[in-house]
Parts: C-alpha cells; structure tokens; sequence
C-alpha cells in the first residue's frame, strides 16, 4: 500500500485506547472552561477527532493564551521556539497545583 501523509500518521500506539477506557467521556470534560493563564497538558483524545492538535505535542506542557470559539489557543515551549495550538477541551487536561 502506499505511505499516507495524513495528520494521524504512525499513531496506532500513542492515539488508542485501553479495552476499558473507550468511548466518550464525561460531559464534564467537554464543558470545561480553562482561564487564560491556567497550565495544561495536551493529552490528545482519540475518540474525538475535532479540535485535536498534532500528535507532536501529545504530552506537552502549556498555558492557556486565550478562547477562540469552542477550541482554547495554548501556548508551548517546542525546543527553544514558543508555539502555538489550537485545541478543544477535550483534549486539555488541568496541572494540578501543590499546594
């Protein structure tokens, strides 16, 4: 078959399931509202394929910047160079702070 170049390219492993964490989540997940500010993880959701960010940044670190639309713009250290993505709820998780 020939290569694919698609956004989920060599993702089998890093965007599947466990047998017992399939399907939709909690509502709650997808109503969550995230202040700018506020210091997320990108933890990509592979059942919800709207608003997902490049498998790249699965796993990284980031502070929100601001709200556009449904999806939140995150702002992420990539090496050296700040970037920016464009993610839904779904797929942010909040760090948790020591307090």
């Amino acid at each position: 078959m020939p290569q694919t170049h698609g956004k989920r390219i060599k993702t089998r492993d890093l965007l599947s399931k466990e047998i017992r964490e399939k399907g939709l989540k909690n509502l709650s997940k997808f109503m969550y509202e995230y202040k700018e500010g506020d210091e997320v993880i990108i933890k990509i959701d592979p059942s919800v394929h709207d608003g997902m960010p490049f498998r790249r940044f699965h796993g990284k670190r980031g502070e929100i910047v601001e709200k556009r639309g449904r999806a939140f713009l995150v702002k992420i250290l990539d090496g050296n160079k700040e970037k920016f993505v464009v993610a839904r709820p779904e797929h942010l998780m909040l760090v948790q702070k020591n307090a």
